[in-house]
C-alpha cells in the first residue's frame, strides 16, 4: 500500500513523519516518525481520533494527522448499501407493464382515428377540416397516438411513490413512539433508522442472530475455573455430590481483603484456601489474570477501585483476581502494579501482544521484580491448546474434560498458559520486534509472525469459565417466532458446547425433537458425507411415517424447493467453523443448504464475521425469502449489512451494530412485536393501499378509453380539466394515505397471541402479480359501469318538450360524481380499522368535491371569469429556467453532512427528482401537451399533481438537510486554542489546518484526527473514551512516542512556525505532494486529561507533507 507521509521539522530536532493514507479503519494506523537519525513506529495507540473525548488527563498536545473528510470518524460515516424491499421491486415492474398496457392502448385508439378519418373523417371536411399540417389519416393517427398518451396518462400513478414514502414514514414513527419497546432500565427506545422496509418486516423467513450480548446479557461473571488439572466452582456436600444452586450455602467471605469487590460472589471456598496455602499453581493463574489485559484502574478514594475493561470478560477476569488477592493497582506504559496478598509489587511491562478477531488471544511479556521474564498468555481453547508443549498432554487432557463440561453448562470459556523466556532470546526478539514495528510495508504480517514465533511451546497454567445469562424474554420471543414460522439461526464464536447449551436454554432446540445433527467434518469429504447422512436420515424418517417421498440427491440450484422441506418430525442442525468453511464452498453451498433449511433451527459455532455474511448470503442467494440480522458487536456488522433487514442491539459491546443496523432496540425480546405488530401491520396496509390505488386509477382513466369509441377517436376527454387535476390530488388521496397508515385487521394483542397470523407476508398473499390483475380487472369493470350506464340512459333521453336531455358537460358530471362516490365508498368498505381521521378523510373528499363541483359550475363564476372556467381550459405555454449549479468547497476540518445550500438546493433538488423514472414520465408528457396539434388538455393538469409532488419530495429533503445543516454548524463552530505566534489563540474547528499543534484539556472533543506528542501525564500518557466512535464508554490509554514526550512546555512549542504553500496544487500527477508547511501550531482541549499537543497531518489525500521551523 502506498503510504502517505508528513514532514516535521525544525533547527534543533528535524524530525519526519510517514503515514499511511485516510481509511476507515479505527482501530488501525500505521505510520512512522523519523527523529534525529531515529526511527519510532506509530500505531494506533499513538493517535487521539476525531469524536474522542479526553478524560483523566488535565492537558496534551497533538499533531493533526487527519482533517475534515479524511478523519476516521468521517471515512465511517459513508453511504451503506442501499435496500429496496420485495414490494418495491414489483412496483417498478408493474409500473413498466403499465406503461406497456397504456402504449397498447394509444395504439388502438390511434389506428381507430386513422380508420375513422380515412372512412368517416373525409366525408366532413368541409366543416371538420384537419389542422394545419395534417395530411393524411396516418398523419393523424399517429397525432392521435401521443394525445392518448397524454389523456390516459394517470393510469401511471405519478403520485405512487410519494405516497408509498409517506405511509412509510408514518409506519417508522410508530415503532418509535411504541412505548412497549422502550427499555426503562436503559432509557432506550426503539429506532427506525430507515423508512424503506417496514412492510418488509411482514415477511421475514430466516433470522439469523449473534449469542453473546443479542440473546444474553453480555453481563459477564466469573463462575469457575480449572487450575493444574483441579476444577473449582461447583459445592459439593459431604457425600461429594455436587450442591443445586437453591441449596448452596453462604457465598465465600471475602472480608480479608480490603480492596476486594463487594458485588463479587462465588461459592467453592476450596479456591479461597488454595490461595491462602500458598499453591503456586493457583498463584500463578491469579498472577496471569491481574496482569494480562488492557483494564485501566481508576482510584476515586483510598482503597475504592473502579475498573474499565473494553470488554466484559476482561473486567470480569480482572475482578475476580482482585477478589481473591491479587488486586491489578495501576499501569503505566512500562509498569504494572499488583497488590498480591497484600504486597505490593511492580513488574516492567515489555511488550503486549494485542487480541484480535484472527489470533482469538493476547499475550502480555513481563519482568518480575526478580529479574525473571515471563510471557502470559490467554485465548480460546481451539488457539491455545496447540500451542502448549508436548510435555502438557496429561494436564490437557483433564482441562479439555472440564472445558466441555463447562461448555456443556452454557459458560464462556478462556485458556489460560504461560512460558519463561531467557534474557538472550528476549532482546533478540525485541530487537527484530522493534524493526518490525517500524517497517513502512506489510508491517501486520510481520509482527504476527513474531507473536506466532514467541507464543509457542507454552505451560498449561488452567482455564476460566464465565457466565453469561439469557436475557428476560428470549425462550418465550423464539418459541412465538417459530410458530410463526420464522426459522432461527443463530451464528457465534463460542464453543459448540456453550451454543447448544444456549440453544436448550432459549428453546431453540428441546427434547421433542426428532434428531439433531451435529457437523464437525475436518475435510470437505467428511464433511459432505455427514450433510448427507443428514438428509437421508431426514428422508428415511419420512418414509417410515407414510409421507411417501422420494430421495434425490441432486439439487438444481436455480430452484432449490426441495422435498426436504416437506418432511414430518423436528430436526436440528450444528455446525462448528471449520466445517462450515467447507460447507460454503461453491461445489457444496447447495448441499448444506438443502440440508440446513429443512432443519427448524441452525446452529453454527467458532464462526468469524465473515462466515456470518457468508452465511447469510447464502440464503438470500437461493431462497425466495426475507432474511433479518439481529447483533448487538462490531463483529456483526458485516452480516447486519448483508441480511434484507438489519437490526442493532445496544448492549454493553458500543453501538457499531445499531450504527450499521436499519432498526435498533435494546432487548432480543422486542424483535417480537417488531415482526409480529408493527412489521405484519405494515405489509397489510401497504399492500391494501397499493390494491386500491391502482383500482381507483384504472376505474379513473378507462372511461377516457371507452369514450374514445364515440367520440371519433378524436382524443377527447370525458372529465373537464380541473376534474382531471384534482382527482388524485383532492379527491382520493387523502382517504387512501389514512387508510395505509391507520389501518388495521385485528388488535396488537391477538398479533401477538396468533402468530400464524404472520404466514401470509411471508408467502406474499396480499399483494403480488395476481393480486395486481385482480384490481386491474375490478378497476376496468367499474369503468365500464362508470361509462355506458350513464351513457345508455343519456343517449336517447328527451325532455316533456321534446329537447335533448342530456348535454356533453351533464354526461361529464354525471360521470365523473358517480366515480368519486363508488371509488369513496369502496375505499370505506376496505377500511378495516376506523378512526376519526378515516371518517373526515373519506367524507371530507365527497364533500370537498361537491363544493368544488357546484362552485365551478356556477353561473356566477362563469359569468366573472369566463376565460378560465370554459370546459374545455387553455393551453399554455410554460416558461421554466435552471439556475447555475456550483460546487461548494469544504475547508481543510469544516465537516459537511448536508446535501445543499441556498444556492444549489433548487437546481441540484430537481436532478435528482428527475432522476426518478416516474417524473421524467410525466414531464415528457408535459412537453407533449405544450404542442397544440396533439394535446386537447391544458398543460395544467399534468403540471399541478406534478408540481405538488415535486414540492413535498421538496420540502422533506429541505427539512432533513436544515437539521444536516444545523448539525454541521455547531460542530464546525466548535472552539479550539491555537498556538499562533506564541500565544494561544481561540479558533473555530473549520479553521483547523493539517499541521496545526493543538491541545487538548480534561472533558473536551478532539477537534481531528491527531498524533499524541506529549501530555499532563508522565511518559506522555492520556486517557480517552470512544463513545462518540464506537459506542465504548470505558476510557482508552493512549501514548506519545518516547521522544515527543519531552516537548511538554509552550516556549518549545511556540518556536515552531511555518505556513502553506501560496499554490492550491499540493500534489503532482503521479500523486506525490508538492509539500506544505505548518501554518502554525495550535493546541487542542481533551477531556480528563490536562494537556496533550500534536499535529493535524492531512485533509484531503493520501499524501501530505508539512514541516515544522
Amino acid at each position: 500500500m502506498e503510504l502517505g507521509w508528513a514532514e516535521l521539522r525544525c533547527p534543533l530536532r528535524p524530525g519526519e513523519v510517514i503515514c499511511e493514507p485516510p481509511n476507515n479503519k479505527l482501530d488501525k494506523f500505521s505510520g512512522t516518525l523519523y527523529w534525529k537519525e531515529n526511527k519510532y513506529p506509530l500505531s494506533n495507540q499513538n493517535m487521539l481520533l476525531r469524536g474522542c473525548v479526553l478524560r483523566n488527563t488535565e492537558w496534551c498536545f497533538g499533531l493533526v494527522v487527519f482533517a475534515g473528510p479524511d478523519t476516521k470518524l468521517m471515512q465511517n460515516s459513508g453511504r451503506t448499501k442501499f435496500k429496496r424491499t420485495s414490494i418495491d421491486r414489483l412496483m417498478n415492474t408493474l409500473v413498466l407493464w403499465i406503461f406497456g398496457f397504456l402504449v397498447c392502448m394509444g395504439v388502438i385508439l390511434a389506428i381507430g382515428n386513422a380508420i375513422w378519418e380515412h372512412e368517416v373523417g373525409v366525408c366532413f371536411q368541409i366543416y371538420l377540416p384537419w389542422d394545419e399540417g395534417v395530411h393524411s389519416a396516418v398523419f393523424s393517427g399517429f397525432l392521435s397516438f401521443w394525445s392518448y398518451i397524454i389523456i390516459l396518462n394517470t393510469v401511471v400513478p405519478i403520485s405512487l411513490y410519494v405516497s408509498v414514502e409517506v405511509i412509510r414514514l408514518g409506519h417508522s414513527y410508530f415503532i418509535n413512539w411504541d412505548k412497549k419497546m422502550y427499555c426503562a432500565k436503559r432509557r432506550t427506545p426503539a429506532e427506525a433508522r430507515t423508512t424503506t422496509l417496514n412492510e418488509e418486516l411482514g415477511q421475514v423467513e430466516y433470522i439469523f442472530s449473534d449469542k453473546t450480548g443479542t440473546l444474553t446479557q453480555n453481563i459477564m461473571v466469573f463462575s469457575k475455573c480449572s487450575v493444574n488439572g483441579h476444577s473449582y466452582g461447583d459445592v459439593q456436600d459431604v457425600l461429594g455430590h455436587k450442591v443445586e444452586l437453591g441449596e448452596r450455602p453462604e457465598p465465600v467471605d471475602f472480608s480479608f481483603n480490603p480492596l476486594a469487590d463487594p458485588g463479587f460472589q462465588f461459592w467453592d471456598p476450596s479456591l479461597l484456601e488454595a490461595v491462602q496455602l500458598g499453591d503456586p499453581h493457583v498463584h500463578e493463574f491469579f498472577r496471569l489474570l491481574s496482569l494480562c489485559h488492557t483494564v485501566m484502574s481508576e482510584e476515586k478514594s483510598e482503597g475504592e477501585l473502579y475498573y474499565k475493561a473494553q470488554s466484559p470478560d476482561e473486567g470480569a477476569l480482572v475482578t475476580a483476581a482482585r477478589n481473591f488477592g491479587f488486586v491489578f493497582r495501576s499501569r503505566t506504559p512500562k509498569t504494572i502494579t499488583v497488590h498480591e496478598l497484600g504486597r505490593a509489587i511492580t513488574y516492567q511491562l515489555l511488550a503486549i501482544l494485542d487480541f484480535n478477531n484472527i489470533r482469538k488471544r493476547m499475550s502480555v511479556i513481563v519482568r518480575s521484580p526478580e529479574g525473571k521474564i515471563r510471557l502470559y498468555c490467554k485465548g480460546a481453547d481451539t488457539i491455545l491448546l496447540e500451542r502448549l508443549h508436548p510435555a502438557n498432554q496429561d494436564l490437557t487432557n483433564v482441562t479439555t474434560d472440564h472445558l466441555n463440561e463447562y461448555a456443556g453448562e452454557g459458560l464462556r470459556t478462556l485458556v489460560l498458559a504461560c512460558k519463561d523466556l531467557e534474557e538472550s532470546y528476549y532482546e533478540d526478539w525485541a530487537e527484530r520486534l522493534r524493526r518490525a514495528s517500524g517497517a513502512p510495508e506489510a508491517r501486520e504480517d510481520r509482527l504476527a509472525r513474531l507473536y506466532d514465533e514467541v507464543e509457542r511451546d507454552m505451560t498449561l497454567l488452567g482455564a476460566t469459565a464465565i457466565e453469561d445469562k439469557l436475557q428476560q424474554g428470549v425462550p418465550e420471543t423464539i418459541a412465538i417466532l417459530t410458530l410463526a414460522n420464522i426459522k432461527i439461526w443463530v451464528l457465534t464464536g463460542d464453543k459448540q458446547e456453550t451454543a447448544v447449551n444456549i440453544g436448550y436454554s432459549c428453546k431453540m432446540l428441546t427434547d421433542d425433537m426428532t434428531e439433531v445433527f451435529v457437523v464437525t467434518g475436518h475435510t470437505v469429504l467428511e464433511v459432505r458425507e455427514e450433510l448427507r447422512k443428514a438428509r437421508e436420515k431426514m428422508m428415511d424418517g419420512s418414509r417410515s411415517m407414510g409421507n411417501g417421498f422420494s430421495y434425490q440427491e441432486k439439487l438444481s440450484s436455480s430452484k432449490l424447493t426441495s422435498v426436504l422441506e416437506a418432511i414430518a418430525g423436528e430436526y436440528a442442525l450444528v455446525i462448528n467453523g471449520h466445517s462450515l468453511a467447507h460447507a460454503l464452498e461453491a461445489d457444496m453451498e447447495v448441499e448444506f443448504l438443502e440440508t440446513a433449511c429443512a432443519c427448524k433451527a441452525v446452529i453454527c459455532c467458532r464462526v468469524t464475521p465473515l462466515q456470518k455474511a457468508q452465511v447469510v448470503e447464502l440464503v438470500k442467494k437461493y431462497k425466495k425469502a426475507v432474511t433479518l440480522a439481529i447483533g448487538d458487536g462490531a463483529n456483526d456488522v458485516s452480516m447486519i449489512k448483508t441480511a434484507h433487514i438489519g437490526v442493532g442491539i445496544s448492549g454493553q459491546e458500543g453501538i457499531q451494530a445499531v450504527l450499521a443496523s436499519d432498526y435498533s432496540f435494546s432487548q432480543f425480546k422486542f424483535l417480537q412485536r417488531l415482526l409480529l405488530v408493527h412489521g405484519r401491520w405494515s405489509y397489510l396496509r401497504m399492500c391494501k393501499f397499493l390494491c386500491y390505488f391502482f383500482y381507483k386509477n384504472f376505474a379513473f382513466t378507462m372511461v377516457h378509453f371507452w369514450f374514445g369509441f364515440f367520440c371519433g377517436f378524436s382524443a377527447q376527454t370525458v372529465y373537464d380539466q380541473y376534474f382531471i387535476t384534482l382527482y388524485n390530488i383532492v379527491y382520493t388521496s387523502l382517504p387512501v394515505l389514512a387508510m395505509g397508515v391507520f389501518d388495521q385487521d385485528v388488535p396488537e394483542q391477538r398479533s401477538m397471541e396468533y402468530p400464524k397470523l404472520y404466514e401470509p407476508g411471508q408467502l406474499n398473499l396480499l399483494f403480488n402479480k395476481r393480486e395486481f390483475f385482480i384490481c386491474i380487472a375490478q378497476g376496468i369493470y367499474t369503468s365500464v359501469l362508470m361509462f355506458f350506464i350513464p351513457y345508455g340512459v343519456f343517449a336517447d333521453a328527451t325532455r316533456d318538450d321534446g329537447a335533448q336531455l342530456a348535454d356533453y358537460q351533464s354526461f361529464a358530471v354525471t360521470v365523473a360524481t358517480s366515480l368519486v362516490i363508488v371509488v369513496s365508498v369502496q375505499i370505506g368498505l376496505d377500511t378495516g380499522f376506523w378512526t376519526a381521521i378515516n371518517h373526515f378523510f373519506i367524507w371530507g373528499s365527497l364533500a370537498a368535491y361537491f363544493a368544488i363541483l357546484f362552485a365551478m359550475h356556477s353561473d356566477g363564476l362563469f359569468q366573472m371569469f369566463p376565460n378560465q372556467f370554459r370546459f374545455v381550459g387553455e393551453r399554455c405555454s410554460p416558461r421554466c429556467s435552471v439556475g447555475p449549479w456550483e460546487p461548494i468547497h469544504p475547508q481543510s476540518n469544516c465537516i459537511k453532512t448536508s446535501k445543499y445550500n441556498i444556492v444549489t438546493f433548487l437546481p441540484v433538488n430537481l436532478f435528482e427528482q428527475f432522476q426518478e423514472v416516474a417524473n421524467t414520465y410525466f414531464l415528457f408528457l408535459l412537453i407533449l401537451q405544450l404542442i397544440p396539434q396533439i394535446s386537447s388538455l391544458s398543460w395544467f393538469t399534468t403540471i399541478v399533481p406534478l408540481v405538488l409532488v415535486l414540492t413535498i419530495t421538496a420540502v422533506k429533503d429541505a427539512t432533513d438537510d436544515y437539521f444536516r445543516h444545523k448539525s454541521d454548524n455547531q460542530v464546525n463552530n466548535r472552539q479550539s486554542q491555537v498556538l499562533i505566534g506564541g500565544a494561544l489563540r481561540q479558533e473555530q474547528w473549520m479553521n483547523v489546518r493539517v499541521g496545526d499543534i493543538i491541545k487538548l484539556e480534561n472533558n473536551q472533543f478532539v477537534a481531528a484526527d491527531l498524533l499524541l506528542l506529549c501530555s499532563s501525564e508522565p511518559h506522555g500518557l492520556c486517557y480517552v473514551e470512544t463513545a462518540e466512535l464506537d459506542g465504548e464508554t470505558n476510557m482508552k490509554v493512549r501514548q506519545a512516542t518516547p521522544v515527543t514526550s519531552e516537548l511538554a512546555d509552550i516556549s518549545t512549542l511556540a518556536r515552531f512556525d511555518g505556513e502553506y504553500p501560496k499554490t492550491p496544487k499540493l500534489f503532482t500527477v503521479t500523486g506525490r505532494p508538492s509539500g506544505f508547511f505548518l501554518r502554525h501550531l495550535a493546541w487542542v482541549w481533551l477531556g480528563e486529561t490536562r494537556a496533550v499537543r500534536g499535529v493535524l497531518q492531512s485533509h484531503s489525500s493520501n499524501r501530505a507533507a508539512g514541516q515544522l521551523g
